[in-house]
């Protein structure tokens, strides 16, 4: 064995990982977890905690955190419930998001969503931060556009990303929504997401993942984009 694929398999083995659709939405929820230290994070638990509980203790790992991408409700609406259960802090959106994350209830009731509470994170995150959990660190990119406080969660080491509704396996997250700019998304798409590099894999919040390399030469809101 080359010291190459060693080192490619050590990489591939320091994390584990496990996708709960959640919502009428179909929202990719994410345990993450070092399986070194088997501690995990919640990544936007949008709802149906019963079901994120079920994988957590299928998984076997514990969670010391949960992050959020951005604050719509499909991605936030189980949060505070899944906080109190597991007594863990909440990190991020950015605070550009603060307002959705006030009307959590709101806007659970035009979805028939019931049992969500508005809530404010321990913390919130912003370009340059980093977050860890267990041996895992991720740098935090702030991508406004879809919302304002949009944020991705990039490992450099596993080559590995979390982008929430930024960007998706053949387009990009809608922009029709109060705060949304398309102009905006496209720009941190530019200038914060491609730069990472072709081989870079990456999970949405809705459907399949990708990698950049993908989406640099298939996406057709991409296409051309060096």
């Amino acid at each position: 064995m080359t010291q190459e694929t060693t080192n490619e398999t050590q990489t591939k083995a320091k994390a584990g990982a496990a996708i709960i659709p959640v919502t009428p939405f179909q929202q990719n929820c994410m345990l993450l977890w070092c399986e070194a230290t088997r501690k995990a994070v919640v990544i936007d638990p949008g709802g149906d905690v019963p079901q994120i509980q079920a994988a957590i203790k299928q998984a076997d790992v514990t969670v010391e955190q949960i992050w959020l991408t951005h604050g719509h409700i499909d991605h936030v609406g189980g949060a505070a419930e899944l906080r109190d259960a597991l007594k863990v802090p909440i990190e991020g959106p950015h605070a550009a998001d603060k307002y959705l994350l006030d009307n959590v209830e709101m806007s659970g009731r035009s979805f028939g969503m019931t049992g969500v509470r508005n809530f404010g994170p321990d913390r919130w995150l912003d370009e340059g931060d980093q977050v860890s959990i267990g041996d895992l660190t991720f740098d935090i990119l702030h991508c406004p556009g879809h919302s304002p406080g949009s944020v991705v969660f990039y490992n450099k080491e596993l080559r590995f990303a979390h982008v929430g509704d930024v960007l998706f396996a053949g387009s990009v997250g809608r922009t029709d929504l109060p705060g949304g700019s398309h102009a905006t998304l496209i720009n941190s798409i530019k200038e914060k997401l491609l730069p990472l590099g072709d081989d870079v894999s990456f999970v949405c919040g809705h459907g399949a993942g990708s990698s950049i390399g993908q989406e640099r030469m298939t996406n057709p809101f991409l296409t051309g984009e060096m």
